[in-house]
């Protein structure tokens, strides 16, 4: 099928959206240490305000759903995406504790939002492109999220200041996103407002929405980022205090993490479109699964170092799939759909590092990486949740009706 060139324009569009989304995100993430010295935030408050971040994610979540009753996602998208450059550089532009609450509860806000909009008008894309080009859009966000990381680590090694790094990376971000923003919404809300009748259309409700197909896909997404979230928040501290691993050993495994990620989601919907998202969900929570076993079972660092990239290859098919299924399960309300399950990711989020910390700190570490092993298991029996519902059945007429309606015969 020839996809019409506005189309191809708005895929390139979004791709170049979600990279610069995922470098902005992992330009605060990697550089928390240096906010926590500038704003001489305790290691006791420092938790704190970092779970506040998904916490006001969730809420922005939930907000996006509302909204988009009246904007169409990427409209959102184009205002929403300046807005949280902005909010970075204004963490590193401040000084009082008073000015980084502030920057955080609207960055969390912020992210919330995005991210819940950002996938619904990749559902949407690949809706009207007939075909799975999901996964390449959040492997632009992987992508994205190594440029920052990058980026961060030129400005620690160059000694830049939080100000000097984040303005400095937004003035190189946010042009190309903003550039991109009319070929994403050009003809989009027009032909987006037909195709999703009118309980998606601005105005609509969905306070009657139910919740019930959706929880499967929600248990998917929250276990998932809690296996996600073992790796970037723990993977560093396992390879050196249980495989006693060198310092500098011990950044390769989230390197190697990332880059599988990025592979597969770079890969995933040649996949998908071959094999069915059920089957790829299915392989990806075996190989993620094999990745904590790996991991558990590692006795030298180069071993547990390959074991987090099992994991990332394994759950990097999961999450973009959970958001197209949430959209075919709810077909007049994908939008809604889109946005309660972006609220679990930040439920994983905020679930995952204390319970794997938890059970690392009472137990062992590599008895916290049989969690994660055993959640993603989980995904299993739910993966058929992926794949489209089966059209309903016409109902036969009842039988009195059939007799009511045939002639009737005197003796």
């Amino acid at each position: 099928m020839e996809v019409p060139a506005r189309l191809r324009q708005a895929r390139s569009a979004l791709l170049l959206i979600f990279l610069v989304h995922g470098a902005v995100f992992a330009l605060l993430v990697t550089r928390i240490p240096a906010i926590q010295d500038r704003y001489a935030l305790s290691d006791t408050a420092l938790p704190m305000f970092l779970a506040a971040v998904p916490v006001l994610a969730g809420a922005g979540s939930v907000t996006a759903a509302r909204v988009v009753r009246r904007l169409p996602a990427p409209v959102l998208v184009r205002i929403l995406q300046p807005a949280l450059c902005l909010t970075l550089a204004g963490v590193g532009a401040g000084s009082a504790l008073w000015q980084l609450t502030v920057c955080l509860a609207v960055f969390g806000l912020l992210v919330g939002a995005m991210e819940a909009t950002v996938n619904m008008t990749g559902v949407g894309l690949q809706r009207r492109h007939g075909r799975s080009i999901m996964l390449g859009f959040h492997a632009a966000a992987s992508l994205g999220g190594i440029l920052g990381a990058a980026l961060a680590w030129a400005g620690a090694t160059w000694d830049l200041s939080l100000f000097t790094l984040f303005a400095g990376s937004v003035a190189l971000l946010l042009p190309a996103a903003v550039a991109a923003g009319p070929y994403l919404t050009r003809g989009y809300a027009t032909e987006a407002a037909e195709a999703a009748g009118p309980a998606a259309r601005p105005g609509g409700r969905d306070s009657g929405i139910p919740w019930k197909p959706l929880l499967p896909l929600c248990m998917v997404m929250a276990v998932s980022v809690v296996a996600d979230s073992t790796a970037t928040n723990w993977s560093a501290k396992f390879l050196e205090d249980t495989l006693h691993s060198s310092e500098a050993m011990a950044t390769v495994p989230y390197a190697l993490y990332m880059a599988a990620t990025l592979l597969g989601r770079g890969l995933g919907d040649g996949w998908v479109q071959r094999w069915g998202a059920a089957v790829v969900v299915r392989t990806g929570a075996l190989l993620a699964a094999a990745g904590c076993a790996t991991v558990a079972a590692a006795p030298e660092p180069w071993t547990g170092a390959f074991g987090f990239a099992l994991l990332g290859a394994g759950l990097s098919v999961i999450l973009p799939q959970v958001f197209v299924a949430g959209a075919q399960h709810l077909p007049g309300s994908p939008d809604t759909a889109v946005a309660r399950i972006n609220l679990f990711n930040y439920v994983g989020f905020l679930v995952g590092p204390p319970l794997i910390g938890s059970v690392g700190a009472a137990v062992s570490f590599r008895v916290a990486l049989c969690v994660p092993l055993v959640l993603v298991l989980c995904v299993l029996p739910v993966a058929r949740s992926l794949a489209p519902p089966a059209p309903a059945r016409p109902t036969a007429a009842p039988p009195r009706q059939e007799a009511a309606a045939s002639p009737t015969t005197t003796g």
